[in-house]
């Protein structure tokens, strides 16, 4: 249910199509990125399976998921840079469209992607059309990844709020213990 597994559940199978499109299987990279996004989704997974257990398991596991995010996020910048395509500023109109159209699995992903490809082409002269998929593609998971790791902070300033409020599970099962001694000692 959670918004951050959804999003990096299409994080992760958008990563392997665009790894799959760009890269050689044999390359690290490829390995590097897809392993990346699929350590995003695992660690959401299963921070929130720990969370019953431990609070304090579940923050570590969700500040490992954003960790993998970034380090995806910059193999996507360092994409754009090796072959020296521009990066969108988050305020251009093209990242604007990506944040505010919200994808929710590859299909409309790619036809979000489909119109930017449009967009820029009609810009740009016709020999620089795989440029700018390429453009588009990796600027459109900066994009995503970007709100990945947003919504991920704001998760773990709300877990860390919550386990310094009311602890975790050890923490819960140590004042019960503790007041069933007092209850006892009193009596």
């Amino acid at each position: 249910k959670l918004v951050t597994y959804k999003l990096g559940l299409l994080i992760y199978d958008a990563t392997v199509a665009f790894c799959e499109h760009y890269f050689d299987r044999k390359d690290r990279t490829f390995d590097q990125m897809v392993q990346a996004a699929r350590s995003g989704v695992a660690n959401i997974v299963e921070g929130s399976e720990a969370s019953a257990a431990s609070k304090k398991t579940e923050l570590k596991l969700t500040n490992v998921a954003k960790a993998s995010q970034e380090e995806l996020l910059e193999d996507y910048r360092s994409f754009l840079r090796q072959r020296k395509l521009p990066m969108w500023d988050a305020q251009s109109v093209h990242a604007q469209t990506v944040r505010e159209a919200r994808p929710e699995n590859l299909t409309q992903l790619r036809q979000l992607m489909a119109c930017l490809v449009s967009d820029l082409s009609d810009k740009s002269d016709q020999s620089d059309k795989n440029a700018v998929k390429q453009e588009v593609a990796a600027n459109t998971m900066i994009c995503l990844i970007n709100q990945e790791t947003f919504l991920l902070a704001r998760q773990l300033s709300r877990l860390a709020a919550d386990f310094e409020k009311d602890g975790g599970f050890t923490e819960r099962l140590y004042r019960i213990r503790s007041a069933k001694r007092k209850q006892q000692e009193e009596k």
